[in-house]
Parts: C-alpha cells; structure tokens; sequence
C-alpha cells in the first residue's frame, strides 16, 4: 500500500483503517531508529542498558528488551517502531479518555507494537504484547503524522492503544513538530517511564491519562509484571510539570474493588496531583488472559464514583457504560450538569471559558488552544 493511500483510507474519515490486529510483516522491515536512553554494559561485553523505563534491561547483542520493540544491533540500542505505526486512527478525545480535554474535538490516535507491562486484562493484547517485526506497518514520519493531523482538524495527536513509552523516539520527535504547529499532544500511558526521559517528554506534552491499574505492590507483581511506585512518581512529575492529568482506573472484580483500597488512592490523588484531577472508574470485561471472571457490576462503580467524590476528587466518572450519568462533568461547587455525554458523544456543553455558567467556578482541564 503506497502512503498517500494510507492516509486516505486511515486518517481522511473517523471510521478510519486501523492496522490493530496481530500479523505478519509485510514487505521491508521498519526502519530502526537510535535510542535515546541507553549505555553500553560495564559488566556484559556488547550489551547495552535501556535507561529508559525502571526495568533496565541488559540488552545482549541481537536481543531486545522487554518490550520487544528495542534491539541491541552491534552495540547500539534501536527503536523498531520508530515511524512505523500498527495503528492509525481519528478518535473523539473523550475515548481515550479525556473528559476534561477539549469537549467534541477529534484526536488523530496512533500506537507502535510493544509494551513495558504484561496486563492479564490487556484490551490490545494482539498489538501491545508482540514486537514491531510482528505487526503490519504503515511508514508514517512525525513530520506526515502532524501533517495528517492537520489535514483532518484534528485539534490533538494521541499516543495510545500500546505503551507509547515503547516508541518514545517517535511520540518525542512528533511532540515536538506538533507543538510547533499548534496541534497538541495527549497521550494515554501506564506511566511506566523513569524520570529523565518522562521530563524531557514533559515539555512538549499538554495532557497524558495515566492508567492506575491497582492502588497495590501485589496487584501490579501479580497482573502486570509490574511496580506501583514508578507509575506514582510519574503522575507527581506530571502535575509538577504542568501537564493536564487525568486518571483511569480499570474496575476488576475480586482484584481491585475492594473500597477501602479505592478511597485510598483518591486520597493519594487529592493529596499527591490534586482534587480537580479527574478519575475515571471503567468497566472491566473478560479479555486476554482474564476471562473466568464477569464484568464489573454497575452498582460497583457506582460506589467507587462516590467514594472518589467523599474523598475530595472533583471529576469523578464512570466508564464504559454508556449513558450512565457518572459519565456527565458536573460544576464541583454547585453540582450543575456542564457537560452530558453518551458513550464518546456530546450531547450538551455549558461551559462558558472554561467556568460554570451559573457560579463562575473555574473548571479545571483544557478548553482551548
């Protein structure tokens, strides 16, 4: 497929072509783009270290690490994703999910294969657990992917689906180019990042949602081969930043519901990132690895919706039920409805420069560019 048609058939209708299912490389290999965050082994010969999330892989010659979307190849460590999306697509921004993000806007969505976490609920499992070698790839450079943004008014790129920690080089250079055009970066991440290199990303990003996928060291070891820690200190670096943050917290039965463990996290939030950032509580279904249980009971999500608000968070949602009126944003002072959604659709937006029309309360997110 030559690119001018990718574009057409991937980016020109919300519809849109999305290379997500799993399959085999089609045609050259991507092409391999240097790391920014590496340093040859002190201890193994032509190894390399990735310093670029906790992991720290000690990388041998021809592996890769983890993620499976970096290779040691003569003692360079490269990005095989970079420039090479699996995934291209124009999205609300509310799906990703952004609730206090530029309301009825479209964000073109784009994901790279990888990821530096092993969820057992993974929704992309096909093209978050397999390598860049492993999916079929569109060439896409950051300069074509602003360029497409801008043909289709998309206010925002989204870095999404996958880990986009996984393509850094990618998001960081096409971040940079956007910003510059007045297109703005969001991303959607497990913020599995280390400092360094999540600081330098702070600069040209204006909004991330960090999924929180557990409020425990033993969720995290246990679901996602994980750690809690670093994900904490990323959103405290991002609100330090300025970055706009929001929240995702996937509902698990039997795993991550229990309320007690809910309303400490909120209690974290307001305390470490702040009371406005907003915190959606999602619907987990059977997916992946973690099918023998059911779906979260709606009454569940309910309670921790109002556990989240008694414990002082502001925007306190429900996700993936739509129509549900936890999925509506409502003033924190005077409780009147601002913004009704159904599902990713708009259905009434009050808002008057970003205050509530009645109280004048300062609503926090982003309302314009």
């Amino acid at each position: 497929m030559k690119r001018r048609d990718f574009l057409k058939v991937a980016v020109l209708s919300p519809l849109a072509f999305s290379m997500a299912s799993r399959a085999s490389a089609q045609g050259k290999e991507p092409a391999w783009h240097e790391a920014r965050y590496y340093r040859k082994s002190a201890v193994q010969k032509a190894a390399v270290e990735c310093w670029l999330c906790p992991r720290r892989c000690v990388i041998p010659e021809g592996d890769t690490g983890f993620c499976r979307a970096r290779r040691n190849a003569g003692g360079k460590l490269y990005s095989l994703g970079y420039a090479a999306p699996c995934a291209v697509h124009v999205d609300p921004v509310e799906k990703k999910p952004f609730f206090n993000v530029l309301p009825r806007t479209y964000s073109l969505s784009v994901a790279s294969a990888g990821c530096n976490l092993r969820c057992k609920f993974c929704q992309n499992w096909h093209i978050s657990q397999v390598s860049p070698l492993e999916t079929r790839n569109i060439p896409l450079t950051p300069k074509e992917l602003v360029a497409a943004a801008l043909q289709k008014d998309c206010r925002s790129i989204a870095y999404t689906y996958t880990e986009p920690t996984n393509f850094y080089e990618y998001m960081f250079d096409t971040a940079r180019i956007a910003r510059g055009k007045g297109v703005l970066n969001v991303s959607h991440s497990n913020g599995y990042i280390n400092q360094e290199p999540l600081k330098e990303l702070c600069r040209y990003m204006d909004a991330v949602n960090i999924d929180l996928k557990g409020f425990s060291s033993s969720f995290y070891n246990k679901l996602c081969e994980g750690e809690l820690e670093p994900v904490l200190e990323t959103i405290k670096t991002l609100k330090r930043s300025g970055v706009w943050v929001e929240i995702t917290n996937l509902v698990i039965p039997g795993y991550n519901d229990d309320l007690k463990t809910i309303t400490d996290m909120c209690r974290w939030i307001c305390k470490n990132a702040g009371t406005d950032v907003p915190v959606h509580f999602s619907r987990f279904h059977p997916m992946y690895r973690l099918t023998g249980i059911p779906s979260t009971p709606v009454p569940t999500l309910e309670k921790a919706r109002e556990a989240a608000i008694g414990s002082g968070i502001q925007f306190a949602y429900i996700g993936n039920v739509p129509g549900h009126p936890g999925e509506n944003t409502y003033c924190p002072k005077c409780r009147k409805l601002l913004i009704m959604r159904s599902g990713y659709n708009v259905l009434e937006n009050t808002l008057r420069n970003g205050k509530c029309p009645d109280c004048a309360t300062k609503i926090g997110g982003i309302w314009k560019t």
